[in-house]
């Protein structure tokens, strides 16, 4: 992998976090989530080409809400904000976000700024999926309006003498007409990308680095059946070989029968040492009268682990 071919994601909380990941990924440059709050020095040392803020549930004015180092802005690294990004990036910028009087949800026509280099190749409107209470009712100094709906005067906004860029609308999900063209824009328009990067070359540079860090160790691995830990095993018994040993916790909230084909898959595709232990009572317990999808989602995860 070429240095300064990266694109970081700031995660700050939102559900399409790792689907960012994927498009980036997709338009063949290397991208990495990291927590909101990374360090100053650790961006330095990675040197991305650009970065982007995911959307969140939190309100910027929130209490706990979650911030990046405000310097992020002045490192001279092109930075896209998406629905909260473009908030935070807003309210740290001197703009102004208030509360909607009604939530703006579902596929909505933007009217948009088709000069921008961030919407290069799109008609004057296009179809983009909304999700936000709040909305910038003031676009910060130095920033120009790009884009509105009959309910949000700023749904897009830019400064491209200092490469920030913020959009209201979510353009990694399918419901976005074009969402992936936006994704495109800012990685060959503005963080000038090669797209040069292969998921190939990723998974031998990672099974490689694995075989010198493990060695001939034992290896113990957490696996609920999901895509996340699945393809970690997978790729750490091409490096471990019969030293690891996957733990499959079966919580009991996968689909039907999807347990039993998790185990025969490793056992007898990857011949990989599965010891699969059931546990299904003791997640649903935690998780009775529970309605709340994001509680539900922490209890889940915080008992697995």
């Amino acid at each position: 992998m070429k240095e300064n071919e990266k694109i970081l994601i700031l995660d700050f909380g939102g559900q399409y976090n790792q689907l960012i990941a994927r498009r980036v990924r997709e338009c063949n440059v290397y991208s990495e989530v990291v927590p909101f709050n990374i360090s100053l020095e650790k961006i330095k040392e990675i040197n991305p080409k650009g970065i982007i803020f995911t959307g969140g549930p939190a309100s910027v004015y929130g209490e706990d809400s979650p911030k990046c180092d405000p310097e992020i802005f002045n490192l001279g690294i092109p930075v896209l904000g998406i629905c909260y990004g473009m908030q935070l990036m807003t309210a740290t910028l001197g703009g102004n976000v208030a509360r909607a009087n009604k939530r703006e949800y579902g596929t909505i026509d933007v009217s948009i700024n088709n000069s921008s280099l961030l919407f290069k190749g799109f008609e004057n409107t296009n179809v983009f999926l909304m999700s936000h209470t709040d909305f910038v009712e003031k676009v910060p100094e130095g920033f120009q309006n790009i884009g509105h709906t009959e309910s949000c005067p700023n749904a897009a906004m830019e400064n491209p003498a200092k490469k920030l860029y913020g959009i209201q609308f979510h353009p990694e999900v399918n419901n976005s007409v074009n969402g992936t063209l936006v994704i495109k824009n800012f990685l060959f328009n503005i963080c000038e990308c090669s797209g040069d990067w292969q998921i190939s070359s990723f998974v031998e540079d990672t099974i490689a680095s694995l075989k010198e860090k493990i060695g001939d160790k034992k290896v113990l691995c957490a696996l609920s059946g999901g895509v996340d830990s699945s393809v970690a095993a997978i790729l750490v018994s091409k490096a471990a070989g019969k030293n690891l040993t996957c733990i499959f916790l079966d919580h009991g909230l996968l689909r039907k029968n999807e347990g039993d084909e998790v185990e025969k898959i490793f056992r007898e595709q990857f011949d990989i040492n599965l010891i699969r232990v059931n546990c299904k009572d003791r997640f649903l317990s935690k998780l009775a009268g529970v309605t709340d999808p994001e509680r539900k989602r922490k209890i889940i995860g915080e008992e697995f682990i």
